[in-house]
């Protein structure tokens, strides 16, 4: 008996180790091939190349903001890279918006290996990157794809935004991860867990999320439960007909638009004297 117990517990303890070494091959699905903006169909977008506060070399591509407008500090999913999000760039530059989209740790061209803690302080320091740029704090948008919306949730809290906007947000890796794997101990094998639902109540500033009803990777019930955990003002579109990487196609950016309008001083008449208050909704739309 002893030694059928032990037994369970030595491959208890393998499945940990096994875990903790190959979890990350799970969740980033890297596109390490580096492309310029250029051979993407894209014009007036540089690429940007910086280290990393560990000398880590990182490339994002920047398109910059037209006028008055504010600039998306964008984090994308976990497949892929900059060039597969060459449309996204595109339509919310033709809206006068800037973009500056990092390539995470061995995404893009970009050197090094992912991690949760590494990829956090690679958004520090792109956004350090961005205000080294003449980018102000008030012009800069946390924004955040899937993996993204977690680390934009985060480097809000790091540094100074206008808003933070997340796009298929989800409360945990974990919580994404038990969905697939629902009899693995997966709070005890992931070392890189993303948990936002712990962190989106710290956010202070004006919260957007857009989410699909057809998203059939990260339920629509998670970006909820970071909805309701957030602080005002706070709003929430649900696109019915979209799935998990379609939501541009099916109005992501017009929704987005709309919020980031909201947040323009609008000018009204009080005793005699124009003043300048900013608009902010906080409803669910689904």
């Amino acid at each position: 008996m002893l030694n059928l117990l032990l037994s369970f517990v030595g491959i208890f303890a393998l499945i940990l180790i096994i875990g903790r070494l190959l979890h990350r091959y799970f969740i980033y699905i890297p596109d390490r091939t580096r492309v310029a903006p250029k051979d993407a169909g894209l014009s007036g977008v540089e690429e940007i190349v910086f280290k990393a506060a560990d000398g880590t070399k990182l490339i994002a591509w920047y398109l910059p903001a037209r006028g008055p407008k504010p600039t998306l500090l964008y984090f994308t999913g976990n497949s892929g890279n900059v060039s597969n999000r060459a449309g996204k760039i595109a339509t919310i530059g033709s809206d006068g918006y800037g973009v500056f989209m990092l390539n995470y740790r061995r995404y893009g061209g970009s050197e090094g290996r992912p991690t949760e803690a590494r990829i956090a302080a690679d958004a520090v320091s792109a956004y350090d990157c961005l205000r080294g740029l003449g980018v102000a704090p008030q012009d800069i948008l946390a924004y955040g794809e899937s993996l993204g919306t977690a680390v934009a949730t985060r480097l809000s809290l790091q540094r100074q935004v206008k808003a933070l906007v997340l796009e298929a947000p989800f409360t945990s890796c974990v919580d994404v991860g038990q969905l697939m794997w629902s009899v693995l101990p997966l709070k005890l094998i992931m070392v890189d867990q993303y948990r936002t639902l712990d962190r989106i109540a710290e956010v202070k500033v004006p919260l957007f999320i857009v989410h699909g009803g057809r998203d059939n990777i990260i339920p629509l019930d998670q970006a909820r439960r970071v909805y309701h955990r957030a602080n005002e003002p706070k709003s929430m579109v649900v696109l019915p007909q979209a799935g998990h990487n379609d939501l541009f196609e099916r109005g992501a950016w017009e929704k987005v638009h709309g919020f980031l309008d909201s947040l323009r001083p609008v000018p009204v008449m009080k005793a005699g004297r124009q003043v300048e208050i900013a608009a902010a909704a906080n409803v669910e739309d689904r």
